[in-house]
């Protein structure tokens, strides 16, 4: 397949090396601009074997400067939480009826969230909602007695992380209409989340290689040391 004028232009200006933080988005910046605001992602590549569950990364982080997007988040939780959700920004919120209506093929919604005594009634949403990465889970802070509070951070574009099966953590940082200087800050920020997370299990070299993108534009790779900052 052909590459488009975009790509071949851009891939010219892809770094040869690894650059610091700051630099490196200087470079993501030089890229050929599209008529969207694109995502900007940050992809780690994690010294981590997830087959092992002691060396899993899973979470959630809100960053600085949002991530410039909105969630379509959903709360399973008791009537009397229903106002409280709906205000804090859910789409729908709810217990047995929501349930019903995501188990019938519903699911125009980001993020769930669940209080922990709604679990036994979506537990047989599971084979549904598991294979999107859409089950709430206490790991990832979408299972929680504050259902409101985990609704409006969401919804505000509170980041999941979960390292693939490859030891790869994604998670958008941002958009290209940010500023260097808040990219960088949502980077450094992301950085030192999955640095504290590491789990005890892993030996060894824990990050081993950083890069972020965007939507359309090559990748533009990070010096891992930059991380510690």
């Amino acid at each position: 397949m052909a590459m488009s004028k975009r790509a071949k232009e851009n891939a010219k200006l892809v770094p040869s090396t690894s650059l610091e933080a700051d630099a490196a988005f200087t470079a993501l910046k030089k890229f050929v601009p599209t008529k969207f605001d694109q995502s900007v992602e940050v992809c780690m590549h994690l010294g981590v074997d997830v087959k092992h569950a002691d060396q899993m990364v899973r979470g959630s982080v809100s960053l600085p400067k949002g991530i410039g997007k909105a969630k379509r988040v959903i709360a399973f939780c008791a009537s009397d939480q229903v106002k409280a959700c709906l205000e804090a920004g859910a789409v729908e919120a709810g217990g047995e009826d929501l349930m019903q209506k995501v188990n019938g093929g519903w699911f125009d919604f980001d993020v769930a969230i669940a209080a922990p005594d709604m679990m036994r009634v979506i537990s047989k949403l599971g084979r549904v909602l598991g294979p999107k990465g859409l089950m709430p889970s206490p790991k990832n802070g979408t299972v929680t007695p504050k259902v409101a509070e985990a609704v409006g951070e969401f919804a505000a574009g509170k980041v999941e992380y979960r390292a693939d099966k490859g030891g790869n953590v994604h998670a958008v940082i941002g958009r290209m209409s940010f500023s260097e200087g808040d990219l960088l800050e949502n980077y450094n920020h992301f950085i030192a989340t999955i640095e504290k997370a590491r789990p005890a299990a892993v030996k060894g070299e824990y990050v081993k290689r950083i890069t972020i993108s965007g939507t359309m534009t090559p990748g533009v790779q990070v010096a891992a040391a930059a991380a510690a900052e």
